[in-house]
């Protein structure tokens, strides 16, 4: 398994909040620094408007820092996974990471799967892999089902056991259900806290390690289920804007970052 970043590790160095926002080469160049050897360009749509020009500058630059990049995006319509198709052929991506839905579409599963048996064909003549993640929206039996009925090697599952909580579906369900098909890991740890007077809780971002997050153990079942299959893993966070500001965020997202790729080295 090879480790990277993810642009969600950014997520609020390019956000709004962001005095500047960090440009795609200041993430990548940060990415290599940090010890990444993949960066996911993930729900970045400024990257749908990238003439073949600046793409193959992108390609480039990914290049010359030693990194394999990945795309992200949602929706499972075969107009838009062919505009990340042809993406993915002008930067050299192996793997586009997708979701079922969007905000303006909600497919049932048999709706998906006729939709995603129209485009997948594509992406396997092109050696590209489309992996769907598991989220709350969808149930990760559901997500499975769709799976398993187009029945391509080059669909597959994007694991990420964290977002499937809010569904109240346990993270070791989740890995053990998804395993099998999973292409691609989202890392990142999670844990509930108590609010203010101890009404309710916030379900949050934590560094790797201190959460309810069994890394290991979600490792472990992939490589069992996957053999000697490929599956990047790549770092995220859910990290709360801290009430310092920006200066405060930033720093501890950058902390964050460093503290998951160091875990992931000492790990292989």
């Amino acid at each position: 398994m090879a480790h990277g970043i993810s642009t969600y590790a950014y997520f609020w160095r390019i956000s709004a909040r962001a005095p500047r926002p960090l440009t795609l080469t200041e993430m990548l160049t940060d990415t290599a620094s940090l010890g990444g050897r993949v960066f996911q360009i993930c729900d970045y749509p400024p990257i749908e408007t990238y003439d073949a020009a600046r793409l193959a500058d992108v390609r480039a630059t990914a290049r010359d820092l030693g990194l394999e990049l990945e795309l992200g995006t949602r929706g499972v319509r075969p107009g838009h996974l062919a505009t990340y198709l042809r993406l993915a052929g002008e930067l050299g991506v192996t793997l586009v990471r997708s979701m079922l839905n969007t905000a303006g579409h909600r497919p049932t599963p048999d709706e998906a799967v006729a939709l995603l048996q129209e485009s997948v064909p594509a992406y396997a003549d092109a050696g590209v892999t489309l992996g769907l993640e598991t989220y709350e929206q969808v149930a990760t039996d559901d997500l499975v089902s769709v799976v398993r009925r187009v029945g391509d090697d080059h669909l597959g599952i994007v694991l990420d056991p964290g977002n499937s909580v809010a569904r109240l579906e346990r993270p070791v369900d989740v890995v053990a259900a998804a395993a099998p098909y999973t292409v691609n890991i989202h890392v990142k740890d999670f844990a509930f806290t108590r609010r203010d007077g101890w009404v309710g809780f916030t379900y949050a971002g934590c560094p790797l390690g201190e959460g309810l997050l069994d890394h290991a153990g979600m490792v472990a079942a992939v490589r069992q289920a996957r053999g000697d299959r490929r599956v990047n893993q790549i770092v995220e966070h859910w990290l709360p804007w801290q009430d310092e500001g920006f200066d405060a965020t930033a720093r501890l997202e950058h902390q964050w970052t460093q503290h998951s790729i160091n875990t992931l080295l000492r790990s292989e």
